[in-house]
């Protein structure tokens, strides 16, 4: 079986008397371990998937497995607790805690688990070590999402759900950054999942699949990663 696999999921919003079909009747699985890029453009579906897979957002018919196990059936306290011991999230939005520093975002989520990153390590890895005192209000935007993107690695988790990683980043530090998520994937054996609209970031990625109208239409092997490097956009 794979570490993740969706069997015909689908997720309607209602607004009124009005049905908004965001998943419908998607089937995808990716192995433990890949890096996975999953691209698509506005409203395909891609943000209300990586919602559903890390356990932010319920489905409204069918069956999510990892590891075997059917998530998609937890309870509201298992799946609290599903989220806290193996999911990170970098989301587009920081969600940082305005009155703790840069360092203390970071700490409070590897205090969640007991076998956390180190944190200065991670600010190093981030290119923060010298904002860490800093709140995030005196930081820039790019600041708090490598600030959001050091705190979802604190967990040491499993797996690792990115919507947009680069969104507000210049091209430099982004580039810093896909080469730390793709460094986790190879080196932790951490399971990576990237969201983006951005089709030349497929290059990197073990595995890509391509959302459209809240299906998928491809879902391929890369049998030969390129390193970020390499990769221009």
């Amino acid at each position: 079986m794979p570490y993740i696999e969706f069997r015909d999921v689908s997720k309607v919003y209602k607004t009124g008397s009005i049905d908004l079909r965001a998943l419908d009747g998607l089937d995808l699985y990716i192995e433990k371990g890949e890096l996975c890029v999953i691209v698509g453009q506005s409203g395909a579906g891609k943000t209300t998937l990586l919602n559903i897979l890390g356990g932010m957002d319920t489905l409204t018919s069918g069956s999510i497995y990892l590891e075997g196990r059917e998530i998609s059936k937890l309870k509201t306290g298992e799946l609290a607790r599903f989220r806290r011991e193996n999911v990170g999230f970098v989301f587009q939005f920081y969600n940082l805690i305005p009155n703790l520093t840069a360092y203390e975002n970071v700490e409070m989520a590897a205090q969640l688990v007991k076998d956390p990153i180190d944190c200065d390590l991670l600010m190093n890895e981030v290119g923060l070590a010298a904002r860490k005192s800093n709140f995030p209000a005196q930081l820039s935007g790019g600041e708090q999402q490598r600030v959001a993107i050091a705190r979802a690695i604190a967990k040491n988790p499993k797996l690792l759900l990115c919507d947009e990683p680069t969104g507000a980043l210049d091209y430099q530090t982004g580039k810093s950054i896909l080469k730390l998520l793709q460094s986790l994937s190879v080196t932790k054996g951490m399971t990576v999942v990237i969201i983006t609209h951005n089709s030349a970031l497929t290059a990197m990625a073990d595995r890509v699949i391509t959302l459209k109208n809240g299906t998928v239409t491809s879902n391929l092997v890369n049998l030969n990663p390129v390193n970020i490097d390499e990769i221009e956009w």
